[in-house]
Formats: C-alpha cells, sequence, structure tokens
C-alpha cells in the first residue's frame, strides 16, 4: 500500500526494491488505511482475492511465509 510521496516516486520505490510481483495500492485519501487497519509504516498486508486480509505485517515481512500462504490459499 503506497502512501508516502507521490504516485511517480511509489512506483520508483517498487522498482527499485524488485516489489513488481505484488499489487501496490495507491490510495491518497487513505480509506484503505481505515479499511485494512494500517496504523504506521512500512506495513504489508496479504490479502485474498476478495481483498479480505490473510494476515499483516508490521516492518519487514518474512517471504518464507507469505509464500506458504500464498500456496495455501
Amino acid at each position: 500500500m503506497g502512501a508516502q510521496d507521490s504516485f511517480p516516486e511509489a512506483q520508483v520505490f517498487q522498482q527499485d526494491t524488485g516489489t513488481t510481483g505484488f499489487t501496490m495500492i495507491w490510495d491518497e485519501s487513505f480509506t484503505s488505511w481505515s479499511y485494512y487497519q494500517v496504523r504506521a509504516q512500512p506495513t504489508a498486508i496479504l490479502v485474498d482475492r476478495n481483498g479480505d486480509p490473510v494476515k499483516g505485517w508490521l516492518g519487514r515481512y518474512p517471504e518464507t511465509e507469505v509464500l506458504e500462504l500464498v500456496a495455501n490459499l
């Protein structure tokens, strides 16, 4: 979920960090922050196909755990 700086800067960040395999949500209104109960950055939230949260992490997320969760969705 991108919320800091500008949209073009968020796109560069996504490209620079190699996270282009994940969909970034850009929400200047912060409505998604309320929906997903985001309280701080960085936050990572794994959502299912319906947009429902599966699990969230504050700070760095454990890649192995994320991949395991995705495999079981």
